[in-house]
């Protein structure tokens, strides 16, 4: 069995959130960003897990806009792109336009987050990948097919290696929210049955 962002998100699912979570749903976008796993804990705090399965593309995460804050500090000034013409033989303006400037600051965490973890394959990890990460608050779990000890039906093994801090100005979802959430994960539900079916069917 290869790994692939699925494995990875059935094997937290149902080993590491499987108790004291209220729901978790895969590929989310109710923060605003992607998340492929969303958690609701029991209290109503929202968890983010990234799950990468190649160095390259955890590297590539820091780029993401969810790790950026940013201000309008207003315009640069106007820029005229100019093109040749082979009509009148010469330059023209084809564009006049003036570009946003913004300040960029990064962010220890996305927004609506309590907690974000990144999860992957142990084989692809190293101590020094710590520093590639976007946030020094976010967490770390290596998932390991032939790890020991695991609990009995367990699919794999799952480490913490760094334990996300969590994020005090991130306010518990609403009821109504978590009422979402827990719709969009049911809906997901059916549709994966229909999905099956539809194979079945083929």
């Amino acid at each position: 069995m290869t790994w692939s962002e699925n494995v990875i998100a059935g094997a937290l699912a149902r080993q590491t959130f499987n108790r004291k979570y209220l729901v978790v749903v895969p590929n989310c976008t109710w923060t605003g960003h992607e998340c492929d796993l969303l958690v609701v804990t029991e209290n109503l705090r929202v968890i983010d897990v990234e799950i990468k399965i190649s160095r390259s593309d955890l590297k590539a995460d820091a780029k993401k806009e969810k790790w950026w804050h940013r201000e309008r500090l207003g315009y640069w000034p106007t820029v005229t792109e100019m093109r040749y013409s082979d009509w009148s033989n010469d330059l023209r303006p084809e564009r006049i336009y003036r570009p946003a400037r913004y300040k960029s600051t990064p962010k220890d965490w996305p927004r609506k987050v309590w907690k974000h973890y990144y999860a992957l394959p142990k084989e692809i990890w190293h101590p020094d990948l710590l520093a590639a990460l976007p946030s020094a608050k976010s967490g770390v779990l290596l998932l390991d097919r032939g790890g020991y000890p695991r609990p009995v039906g367990d699919a794999m093994r799952v480490e913490c290696v760094r334990r996300a801090s969590p994020n005090r100005e991130a306010t518990p979802v609403t009821p109504a929210a978590a009422v979402d959430i827990a719709r969009l994960a049911s809906l997901r539900m059916w549709d994966a049955f229909a999905r099956l079916e539809q194979m079945g069917a083929a």
